[in-house]
């Protein structure tokens, strides 16, 4: 193996130590937010989604099924992990939100609490 084959192999370990870090959207409304996150390749079973204390973690992996009879001479990527965490507003119910994954894309539905959504005060006469 000659020295640029080594330091191909050194970049290849570094880069699958690094998650991937998903392409997100986020959208609010009235009633609260909507995050997208795109994870292409990440099955349900590999999908974490977690809250700890304001922070919201999103895991994702990939495993990309190598045959078993096959051994790999060189190999840049084996499993892909993706990785993002978000601070939450105290004014979102962590208590009620909804995850959807379809395609590859990750969708989170994060309802506002019921005192911060907008709301009309009646003027009495």
């Amino acid at each position: 193996m000659d020295m640029t084959q080594k330091g191909l192999d050194r970049e290849a370990t570094q880069a699958q130590a690094t998650p991937l870090v998903p392409a997100v959207d986020i959208w609010e409304d009235a009633q609260g937010i909507t995050l997208e996150a795109d994870m292409p390749g990440v099955a349900k079973d590999n999908l974490s989604i977690g809250i700890d204390g304001d922070t919201l973690t999103l895991e994702g992996t990939v495993a990309l099924g190598e045959p078993a009879k096959m051994q790999d001479v060189y190999a840049e990527v084996r499993v892909a992990q993706y990785r993002r965490s978000f601070t939450l507003s105290r004014d979102l119910d962590r208590d009620r939100i909804e995850a959807h994954l379809a395609n590859g894309v990750l969708t989170l539905r994060i309802p506002k609490t019921e005192a911060a959504k907008p709301r009309r005060i009646e003027v009495k006469a």
